[in-house]
Formats: C-alpha cells, sequence, structure tokens
C-alpha cells in the first residue's frame, strides 16, 4: 500500500522513495487514523475482557461488589488513558506527514 517499488540490479535491491506529493500526504493521514482506531478497537477489546474478567470473580464471589466497581473504574481510568495517548500519538504522526 505504500506505493513503491523494488529494483534488483544483481546485486541491490534498491527501493526509490520519491517525494511526497500532497494527495499521497492525505492518504498516509487516513491510513495513520484508520490505524488508531484499530489500536482503539484493540484496547477496548481489552476493557470488555478485563470486565468480563472482573464480574466472573464477583459470581464466583471471589471479589465483592464495591471491589468490583473499583477494579471497573480502574479499568475505565485505563482504557482512557490509553486512547488519549493513541489519539496524542496519531495527531503528533499526522502533523509530521502533512509538512513539507
Amino acid at each position: 500500500e505504500l506505493g513503491l517499488t523494488p529494483v534488483n540490479d544483481g546485486k541491490i535491491i534498491r527501493i526509490p522513495i520519491p517525494p511526497l506529493s500532497e494527495a499521497r500526504r492525505k492518504d498516509l493521514a487516513k491510513l495513520a487514523k484508520k490505524m488508531s482506531e484499530e489500536g482503539k478497537i484493540v484496547v477496548r477489546n481489552h476493557r470488555r475482557d478485563a470486565n468480563e474478567l472482573l464480574k466472573e470473580l464477583k459470581n464466583e464471589k471471589e471479589i465483592s461488589e464495591d471491589d468490583l466497581f473499583r477494579a471497573q473504574e480502574e479499568v475505565q481510568k485505563l482504557t482512557d488513558e490509553f486512547i488519549k495517548r493513541i489519539d496524542e500519538l496519531t495527531g503528533e504522526k499526522e502533523r509530521e506527514i502533512m509538512e513539507f
């Protein structure tokens, strides 16, 4: 998807990287956004799995209801932190891509 074509001269494989056009920069920024959304989905899936595990522990009487709510709040706080970090990194990368 990068639009690069390798050239083999028998000894060395070269991959010429042309300067990025404005359209290509926008495409790369979209790709970065797509990848960040996939990362957010992974984080949310882990949150769901953690919450399910906590509910199982409560149902098995291994933790109290108060502990369940505290743990779920902690899981949500961690989820929010990671999603915020993903957004920050995506914003930085988009600015870097769009610079000339």
